[in-house]
């Protein structure tokens, strides 16, 4: 016995597919399909920098003498949480999608952690351990330079953080203590920067246009004036949703 075909049965014809390499299936267009959900947050950035500005604040008042240096304990009781809220804000700007951010406030947050830890346990040899840390940063901070023009505000941050790095690695090495007052001055200029950058982040946040001049320019002014259809442009091919990272 024979089966008729649905021609002659007088069933529709099926649809023919497309030509298809061997071995592969084929698969319809998955634009119509596919949904990308997108979750407006609070821009975490002015938490960040005036953590570093408060940070940097208490580190450099100790670098110059203003605190006697029976207050380490006290002054890293107080950088301490600053571990933790700038963990947090990478983590907000991982989910931001802004990768430069997010990588730069948890690199900060990492400094945070080892000086605090450090300060506190009085462990031997821990001011020459920090100086290499702190020129291991330096190191991290020309390269993100590199990266982070077109964020002018996140650029002079760290364009003022070189230098400190800088000092701070060498007084450790060397015990130099004219360079542990010149990282402390250069920790009060970095405070100044980030304290002004977390103001002016903070106020075009709230009202949602520049009100302080940042410096944006390329595509971080476009994220700020663009419309909808430059935030999604090759969303497709960002972390996330594209397979591998």
């Amino acid at each position: 016995m024979s089966a008729a075909s649905p021609a002659a049965d007088g069933g529709d014809t099926p649809p023919t597919l497309p030509d298809v390499p061997p071995g592969r299936r084929f698969e319809p267009d998955l634009r119509s399909m596919t949904r990308i959900n997108l979750r407006p947050i609070a821009s975490p950035m002015p938490l960040g920098f005036f953590t570093i500005a408060i940070g940097s604040v208490m580190t450099g008042c100790l670098q110059l003498g203003i605190f006697d240096q029976t207050a380490r304990s006290a002054v890293a009781f107080t950088v301490l949480p600053a571990f933790a809220l700038q963990l947090l804000v990478s983590f907000l700007a991982f989910g931001a999608r802004d990768v430069i951010a997010a990588t730069l406030m948890a690199v900060f947050a990492g400094s945070w952690l080892p000086y605090s830890l450090i300060m506190l346990s009085g462990a031997a040899d821990g001011l020459q351990v920090l100086g290499v840390f702190n020129l291991a940063l330096l190191c991290f901070g020309a390269l993100m330079t590199a990266v982070t023009r077109p964020k002018r505000a996140l650029w002079l941050v760290l364009a003022v953080s070189l230098p400190r790095w800088a000092a701070t690695g060498l007084a450790g090495i060397t015990g130099a203590e004219w360079l542990t007052r010149t990282s402390g001055a250069l920790g009060l200029v970095v405070a100044l920067v980030a304290m002004y950058t977390a103001f002016a982040l903070m106020l075009e946040d709230m009202r949602s246009e520049q009100v302080l001049p940042i410096g944006r320019s390329g595509p971080a002014h476009l994220a700020v004036e663009g419309d909808l259809s430059v935030q999604l442009r090759n969303l497709e091919r960002q972390a996330g949703v594209r397979r591998t990272l």
